[in-house]
């Protein structure tokens, strides 16, 4: 493990609250069924979708086959959804910028589809140098691939960097890629994890804040 240079956090699950049962729940109800009927065919096309190999609209038409129902009328019902499922953790968002101003280099790595892309855009966060979605390369974690082109944008390597993501298969693959990581579990627990890292903020370890 070399110095860290970068800071790399994921976004639903760590920055903000987990959208995925808010945003399940927003669009099973414009279609009128059951969340856990909607779901079911959801996923068969999110990969894809977080991918950008499907765009919005190619999304909502394979569902919509499957379901022998209309296209939706919003122009972006997933964008909708997204911006209702929203829920930012202020105190994840501080620890980037801390980061950020003490000279860490910080970004954004997300498994993302395209109208959640854009909403995040529309945001104007200033603590983060990258902003890497999947939708944006065709590559989704775990595959090694885009944590490559994370660390390459960031112009370090990747025993220099950590990425914060709340899920296990997602930290695994960055660890094989040779990146550092953490599995967030709490905010605490993170800042704890990183002075381990000895990644300081203010001169001191950030678990003595």
């Amino acid at each position: 493990m070399g110095q860290i240079e970068a800071i790399i956090f994921d976004w639903g699950g760590v920055l903000i609250d987990d959208p995925r049962p808010a945003l399940l729940e927003y669009c099973a109800k414009a279609f009128g069924m059951p969340v856990e009927d909607y779901a079911q065919i959801h996923d068969r096309f999110l990969d894809d979708f977080q991918k950008g190999l499907l765009s919005e609209d190619a999304f909502w038409e394979n569902i919509c086959t499957e379901l022998s129902r209309p296209k939706p009328e919003q122009n972006s019902l997933w964008g909708d959804a997204f911006r209702t499922a929203y829920s930012p953790r202020a105190e994840v968002f501080s620890l980037a910028s801390k980061l950020h101003n003490k000279g860490y280099k910080t970004a954004l790595l997300s498994n993302t589809e395209a109208p959640a892309m854009r909403y995040f855009h529309g945001l104007n966060y200033d603590m983060f140098d990258q902003l890497i979605f999947s939708c944006a390369h065709r590559t989704a974690k775990p595959e090694k691939k885009i944590y490559e082109v994370t660390v390459d944008k960031l112009a370090t390597e990747a025993q220099h960097s950590v990425l914060i993501d709340d899920k296990l298969e997602y930290t695994n693959g960055a660890k094989e890629a040779g990146l550092n990581a953490i599995l967030f579990k709490s905010i605490d627990q993170v800042k704890n994890e990183l002075a381990r890292l000895s990644v300081k903020w203010s001169g001191f370890p950030l678990s003595r804040e």
